[in-house]
């Protein structure tokens, strides 16, 4: 169990920022103060972003809970869902937009679909402000 980690995972929230600043998307913050800590939050479009990790957040593609004390996995991965739909159902509620990327999503065309969505909404509500900004 000590060798699952859950903070720093380069493959997610490091790649994602690479590819933030290779697409030349500006705006966004880490360790944003924002209920359920998003792991990225564009403050002036109101939209946060999780990546979630394939075992943390059980994706049905990806996620293989190991051999060993399966249900205490089983109940803490669940847990966690129970928790992510909270937090979205808050955060809307609030008037944010949710966008939550798998973990896999980081190497692939619907992470630019996704980016995209950034990117519109962002601009859309800079323009609704009357604020210029270039994404």
């Amino acid at each position: 169990m000590a060798s699952v980690k859950s903070k720093n995972n380069k493959s997610t929230e490091i790649g994602f920022i690479c590819i933030l600043k290779d697409k030349g998307v500006t705006g966004w913050r880490r360790n944003y103060p924002l209920y359920g800590k998003p792991d990225f939050v564009f403050p002036r479009s109101k939209i946060a972003v999780f990546i979630d990790g394939c075992f943390w957040h059980k994706c049905p593609k990806h996620c293989r809970l190991p051999a060993s004390n399966k249900a205490y996995w089983n109940s803490k991965i669940e847990k966690n869902r129970i928790r992510d739909k909270k937090i979205t159902k808050i955060l809307k509620e609030k008037g944010w937009m949710i966008i939550r990327i798998w973990e896999h999503e980081i190497k692939t065309n619907e992470l630019n679909r996704k980016l995209n969505l950034i990117k519109k909404t962002a601009q859309q509500s800079a323009a609704a402000i009357g604020v210029k900004r270039r994404l």
